[in-house]
């Protein structure tokens, strides 16, 4: 095969990679805006400068240092989004200490699993958030922890109140702490992330400095973030798209970071951006139909937004259309990627137009590599699909004392293999088709999910779709297709079924139309397909 028409690509050397640590990071930044807005949490009702947020930072870096916090440690964060979730990210770096990200939406089960299999030493909590009590599930679960930090104002017994770190970290001596911030260096993990897994426990992905700095970094240069931008960040911290993409593209440009709320809500989201005069904003899909079509949204002055990513989930390009149209993100981009590649392997850029913006997640990202292979390993030709692989500083250190599922993931030449199917064109641009086990095999015929969602997203009175395959004893597979109405349209099956007819293949029109308002998903906003299958089976069973 021709070099040329080969599926691999090498991302721009043009951008050089930032070789220090992020507490190095984070004080170079404070030093170039010292008072500059550094971070807003509306509601907390808080604004920092930079040197505010410097100054809470060290101070609990060295309440960290007092409570003999060591290199190599884990300390947990079980919180949704807030002023404190940020200081423990920076500070705990600045030590040289892991910090282990608990999804907020864990039970007590999940809990005990993740704090056990990393081994964490302390744990920053909130004291509840939505439906989760988590004092409660903590004194329950009793787990083996030095100590446990609540964020509540009056924890129960054996809970140390945040507001006491002040204090502790006042007795520590300043140069305590630059003696452990000036022996660490780049390529130390710092962070855990569990990947939520389908089936089996969590493996949890082990990132460096280097890996998240830089892709945070990254990200936000494609941005064209400066420090007079203001980025708004509904998505949850815990996960790479608030942590990295957002407080470590944030804090690598001198960027304004501003959480809207502790939780995903769009009119609080649409209301920080119009009254903090927002230049960005994050989110997945969901969020921005939920922001599109809330009934409120015309009374907001949205005008000073430019850019943003949408990211997290398939993007579909009716919604994109509308993001840059009705948002005035002119300068929206996709963003691909995964938690053990930190996360963003290919992006689109602020030069793209807006059919490759809208059709494609973008080219390799710099001083990145991208390949797509078939069953056997070959790099296939562009045009035809295959596995997405990606390798460069971004992949992970590995799973976190789990070396069989590291070597399942990565292999011996480094490439991060991603479980999704993919085409590069003659360009570069990589169209994603679906997970590698979202696949529907119909009779023989392969059918991606992708590409009827995107059909389905020219119905006028389709808000939202997602499409599954389930068991059939004549077919194999059997297509599902899962689907959300904008405010006031409606549609039967009949309907949509004739609507198919002529439009696409037979094999492709799903059998079977479930309506729904919400689907099942993670915090993070990520549609849990396997929960969609579960449920259609169980209802669906007699016809499969």
């Amino acid at each position: 095969m021709d070099q040329q028409n080969q599926s691999y690509s090498r991302g721009s050397q043009d951008k050089t990679l930032l070789a220090m640590t992020i507490g190095q990071a984070f004080d170079r930044t404070v030093a170039q805006f010292p008072e500059g807005e550094a971070l807003v949490v509306r509601h907390q009702q808080c604004r920092y400068t930079w040197r505010q947020l410097a100054d809470a930072v060290d101070l609990h870096a060295r309440a960290f240092l007092a409570l003999g916090m060591q290199t190599g440690d884990r300390l947990g964060i079980w919180a949704p989004n807030c002023a404190e979730w940020c200081i423990s990210q920076i500070a705990s770096a600045k030590l040289g200490v892991i910090l282990v990200n608990i999804n907020p939406a864990y039970r007590s089960t999940e809990l005990d699993y993740v704090l056990k299999q990393s081994g964490c030493r302390w744990l920053v909590c909130a004291g509840s958030f939505k439906t989760s009590d988590y004092h409660a599930m903590l004194q329950a679960l009793k787990p083996d922890l030095l100590g446990i930090i609540s964020l509540d104002p009056n924890p129960p017994e054996g809970f140390m109140p945040w507001s006491q770190l002040a204090a502790l970290g006042a007795g520590v001596p300043p140069q305590q702490l630059h003696t452990r911030q000036a022996s660490l260096h780049f390529d130390q993990p710092v962070n855990i992330q569990y990947t939520s897994g389908t089936t089996g426990f969590p493996k949890g992905a082990t990132l460096s400095h280097h890996n998240i700095l830089n892709n945070g970094y990254m990200v936000g240069e494609s941005l064209g973030l400066t420090a007079q931008d203001r980025l708004v960040i509904p998505v949850p911290l815990y996960h790479c798209f608030g942590m990295v993409m957002g407080n470590l593209g944030c804090i690598t440009h001198g960027t304004t970071m501003i959480y809207p709320n502790d939780g995903f809500d769009p009119l609080l989201t649409l209301s920080a951006v119009a009254e903090e005069r927002a230049t960005g904003l994050y989110g997945v899909p969901t969020m921005f139909i939920a922001m599109l079509d809330h009934p409120r949204r015309g009374e907001l002055d949205l005008a000073t937004l430019r850019t943003g990513i949408m990211a997290g989930a398939t993007c579909p390009i009716e919604v994109m259309r509308r993001v840059i149209s009705e948002l005035h993100m002119a300068e929206v981009q996709i963003a691909y990627g995964m938690t053990e590649t930190s996360p963003v392997s290919l992006q689109t850029g602020a030069n793209d137009d807006v059919e490759r913006r809208v059709t494609t997640v973008g080219r390799t990202q710099p001083q990145l590599e991208n390949k797509i292979i078939d069953a056997q390993g070959n790099t296939v030709a562009r045009g035809e699909i295959g596995e997405l692989c990606t390798r460069g500083y971004s992949v992970m250190l590995g799973y976190w004392n789990n070396p069989d599922g590291t070597r399942e993931a990565i292999d011996t030449a480094g490439w991060m293999h991603t479980g999704d199917l993919a085409t590069m064109d003659e360009h570069g641009y990589v169209c994603i088709a679906g997970r590698n086990k979202d696949m529907i095999i119909r009779g023989g015929e392969n059918v991606y999910p992708r590409e009827l969602e995107e059909f389905f997203f020219t119905h006028p009175a389709v808000a939202d779709v997602q499409v599954i395959g389930i068991p059939d004893e004549r077919y194999g597979e059997e297509i599902v297709a899962w689907i959300k109405f904008h405010p006031g349209h409606v549609a039967n099956e009949l309907e949509l079924q004739t609507w198919c007819k002529g439009r696409i293949a037979h094999f492709k029109t799903p059998r079977h139309f479930k309506f729904v308002d919400e689907f099942p998903m993670t915090v993070t906003g990520k549609i849990q397909k396997f929960r969609m299958r579960e449920i259609s089976i169980e209802e669906l069973r007699d016809d499969c």
